[in-house]
């Protein structure tokens, strides 16, 4: 589970003058805003065991961009983050996390109010409201959520599930899963559930789902495509952290004797790709053995000058 911070002051150049008002808005579930904001100081999971089985699924529908949570970019701890116009063909693969109690009840970015027993979540890109499949590529579980909240501002996080979403993924023991973020197109109906890409030579950036008939704002999608069993995935995914990508082998090479002296968790691997019709030289460390390693690995990383390096999941 993660803990949010955020630097208000960064985000008031997030938004115009006129929504100055709103900036808790932006921040969303973003971190520990004013002391008198939140009841508690560290974020947890109900007291009593809930039973999510019963939680459906977010429904997808035609609904315009949210006023409020959606500026051209932001600004958060000195990175900039520009806002996706569209969500159409989004596809990533990344660490969820979860948030909870501390935030149940709170306005998010979008102004919605945050309900953890509900299939939503937080994004820093894209735009809101965006419905998304996520799926747990461990264990071939996947959810609909609603995402309508900006973050996590966290290293080498790509979204912050609601409780209800992370239990039904079965990442509530570690706190963190391996996941693929597909958007969904609400005005597309498509003729299958959406299923996890297991093989890992598939392109990260999926083509829309074929259209077949377009509902009318408002209309929720097709029930059938928001259900779908469990698929165990055909192999473990394996998690790196790349450091760089160089049309140059010597590029490459001089990155990784830059960290030849440092003790690292996993092998350094340079590995070559075609990428776009040209040739592509990745650095990259692992296979890591979990998220706090590729945590610890990305602090020891920074010591040594090599800022934001990119979670990969093959």
């Amino acid at each position: 589970m993660l803990t949010r911070k955020t630097d208000t002051n960064n985000l008031l150049n997030a938004i115009k003058p006129g929504l100055l008002g709103l900036i808790v808005l932006l921040a969303g579930c973003a971190g520990e805003r004013e002391a008198s904001r939140y009841s508690q100081a560290h974020d947890s999971g109900p007291e009593q065991h809930i039973d999510v089985s019963n939680i459906k699924d977010a429904i997808p529908r035609v609904e315009p961009v949210s006023r409020y949570g959606n500026p051209s970019s932001y600004t958060v701890y000195g990175t900039r983050y520009h806002t996706l116009k569209k969500s159409k063909g989004y596809q990533e693969r990344g660490i969820a996390s979860w948030y909870g109690t501390k935030f149940h009840g709170h306005r998010t970015s979008s102004g919605e109010t945050y309900d953890m027993y509900k299939m939503s979540a937080a994004h820093k890109t894209l735009p809101l409201p965006t419905y998304a499949r996520v799926t747990n590529l461990q264990n071939g579980k996947s959810v609909i959520v609603k995402i309508n909240d900006r973050g996590p501002f966290h290293e080498n996080r790509l979204i912050d599930l609601s409780y209800a979403a992370a239990a039904r993924l079965g990442i509530m023991g570690k706190g963190t899963g391996l996941v693929e973020v597909t958007a969904i197109d609400p005005s597309a109906e498509p003729d299958t559930p959406l299923k996890p890409r297991i093989a890992p030579s598939q392109p990260k950036v999926a083509k829309a789902a074929a259209t077949a008939s377009r509902p009318a704002a408002g209309k929720p999608y097709a029930a059938h495509s928001v259900t779908a069993k469990p698929t165990p995935p055909d192999h473990q995914p394996l998690l790196y952290l790349q450091l760089g990508a160089f049309q140059s082998r010597d590029n490459a090479k001089r990155l990784q004797s830059r960290l030849s002296s440092v003790d690292l968790p996993a092998d350094l691997q340079i590995s070559e790709v075609n990428h776009n019709n040209q040739r592509v030289y990745r650095v990259r460390i692992g296979p890591l053995t979990s998220v706090e390693t590729a945590d610890k690995l990305t602090q020891l990383l920074a010591d040594h000058g090599i800022s934001s390096p990119r979670v990969v999941i093959d």
